[in-house]
């Protein structure tokens, strides 16, 4: 399987799932709580809910830049500022819709081998903090992009939860659904 098969389908499917849940959340509790949601933090020292929605929008959007060996574009440094400036200033929920959907578009405009690069190619990847990754590229999509787009997806949904969104299984795996033999479904 290709990186382009591997990376775009699953950011793209988990994108949005994480815009339904926002809209649910919506749906669920009036617009002030549902606004309020986005500064809501799983433990004191954790990104809120609105940093978490950034983040995994800069994990997919970085890895298309990082992967075609294009420099990252301004758009990725206000999403990460945004993110870390979100306790103060966390937007709004059209706002993190926004987000979703500008890195949605960008994984649509991508060509069907976009991202293909040999998956030996090495990578090198700086964290904000001075540690640097020597990675290959199938090592990069792999270990640190999924895992980190994964992280900031499935804190966003914990945070959901835990404010009592009405969420579950389903509504993670709601991508899965279009492969469910008809006749085994359960009655209601």
């Amino acid at each position: 399987m290709s990186l382009t098969q591997l990376l775009v389908p699953t950011y793209t499917q988990m994108l949005g799932a994480l815009s339904s849940w926002l809209k649910k959340a919506q749906a669920q509790m009036p617009e002030a709580d549902a606004q309020a949601l986005l500064s809501a933090r799983l433990a004191p020292d954790m990104y809120p809910l609105s940093t978490q929605v950034r983040f995994a929008c800069v994990q997919a959007q970085e890895a298309v830049y990082r992967l075609q060996d294009e420099a990252l574009p301004p758009t990725i440094t206000t999403l990460l500022d945004e993110g870390r400036n979100a306790g103060e200033q966390p937007g709004s929920l059209a706002d993190a819709q926004t987000r979703i959907d500008e890195t949605i578009a960008l994984l649509d405009g991508l060509s069907r081998d976009a991202l293909d690069v040999d998956a030996d190619k090495p990578l090198v990847h700086e964290l904000p903090n001075g540690m640097v990754l020597d990675l290959t590229a199938e090592q990069y999509a792999r270990d640190w992009t999924l895992a980190q787009f994964y992280f900031h997806l499935m804190t966003a949904y914990s945070i959901l939860r835990s404010e009592k969104v009405e969420l579950g299984k389903a509504d993670y795996v709601a991508h899965l659904f279009r492969y469910i033999r008809p006749e085994t479904i359960p009655n209601a």
